[in-house]
């Protein structure tokens, strides 16, 4: 099996994709840093594994781990070691983690949030209108960072004025580039900024997720101070950063589009659709890391070997034609049915995905209509991947609001 090494600078993806797509469902790859593991490519194979009790989530099945061949400094470690978390472990334990969490966030209890998201989506819409007429403005910084960071901080109960502070330690945290020496430091920035959190809401309860989860562990539900604080930054993390690229890599893929921006904006396909077709054709989440084989696994033709890990390469795996037919490649928001797994599957599909929809439903219809003539500033060649190998997201996207 030919070993493909995944590029720290993130300077093809689709390429990347295709390459990984080529390999067969079960492609070995290469992590920045040489850290081999198995990536699942295919749609129908990343279902079947994402339900298998084989693979786990204890770091300590990795053989490569038991070596201790995965250095403390590797620039990844906080992926796939971030503590205890519902990302990190199974069965009982991940029962308990994530009905706590994904009671907060049932589509029900979601839709309550939509006035709030859209008082913040206006507000952001007002200050980009504030600016002189003509000036480039990167909508990234400008628009689709703030509206998820400040969502997802008042659902958790976070002071806005640690946004700074979250947004340097996050950009450390995701990044292949940060230097090996700078990781144990910032891991440690980032357990103490959450402690800190937890242990203020612990003292001044409030009507928040965090608040709830140190109750429901006064409460009987047995969460511990790790626990809290962990899923705490699992939230924060994962809850910003999946619908800040869902809502640039939409936009992008509309003005790249300009035949189906004008179906969607003449309403005649809905907004739904270019959601969903953006989270399969240019999905927010590159790879997911990562699990680990209990056992020798079947994976269509090759054997996912025991101790091994393995990722899930949504990037690929969104346009795999055996799923999507011989169009998967194109962005087409008229694609039905569209059954992508952009948010996972099985027991451990991403508990915010309502959320996630709810806030890009939100903001690119208001994005447009307040500002219908808006224009890439640059090529949509010119765009370029943060060195990011987990997230699909782009450094900034300039564009010219017209």
């Amino acid at each position: 099996m030919t070993r493909i090494a995944l590029d720290p600078f993130v300077t093809d993806l689709d390429g990347e994709s295709a390459r990984l797509r080529a390999a067969g469902p079960l492609a070995e790859v290469e992590l920045p840093g040489g850290v081999h593991c198995y990536a699942v490519t295919h749609h129908a194979e990343a279902r079947q594994l994402l339900t298998d009790t084989r693979i786990v989530k204890d770091i300590n099945v990795w053989n490569a781990w038991q070596r201790g061949e995965i250095p403390m400094d590797w620039p990844l470690i906080g992926l796939a070691n971030p503590g205890r978390s519902m990302l990190t472990v199974d069965g009982a334990d991940h029962r308990r983690l994530r009905t706590l969490v994904a009671q907060a966030l049932t589509v029900k209890r979601v839709e309550r949030l939509r006035a709030g998201i859209e008082a913040l989506t206006k507000a952001s819409l007002d200050r980009l209108a504030a600016l002189p007429k003509g000036e480039r403005v990167d909508l990234k910084a400008e628009f689709a960072y703030p509206l998820p960071m400040n969502v997802i901080s008042e659902l958790m109960g976070v002071d806005s004025a640690d946004h700074p502070r979250l947004k340097e330690l996050f950009e450390k945290f995701f990044s292949t580039q940060t230097p090996p020496e700078e990781v144990p430091q910032m891991m440690a920035d980032l357990g103490e900024l959450f402690t800190k959190i937890v242990d203020d809401k612990r003292e001044n309860p409030g009507d928040d997720l965090t608040s709830a989860l140190i109750a429901a562990s006064e409460n009987g539900d047995r969460l511990t101070d790790e626990e809290i604080v962990n899923t705490l930054q699992l939230i924060i993390a994962a809850g910003h950063e999946t619908t800040i690229s869902l809502i640039v890599n939409a936009v992008v893929a509309l003005q790249t589009h300009p035949e189906q921006r004008e179906q969607v904006l003449g309403g005649q396909v809905p907004w739904e659709n270019v959601i969903e077709e953006t989270l399969r054709w240019n999905t927010p989440t590159s790879h997911v890391l990562i699990r680990f084989a209990t056992e020798d696994i079947e994976v269509g033709d090759k054997v996912l070997p025991k101790g091994e890990a393995l990722i899930v390469s949504f990037g690929a795996l969104g346009r795999d034609e055996a799923q999507h037919g011989p169009t998967a490649g194109d962005f087409d928001i008229t694609r039905s049915p569209n059954r992508h797994i952009a948010f996972g599957h099985g027991p451990h599909v991403c508990p915010g995905a309502a959320l996630s929809r709810l806030e890009a439903g939100v903001a690119l219809p208001a994005l447009y209509e307040r500002f219908p003539e808006l224009e890439l500033a640059v090529p949509a060649s010119e765009l370029r991947n943060k060195p990011i190998v987990t997230q699909n997201d782009l450094h900034e996207l300039p564009v010219d609001l017209g």
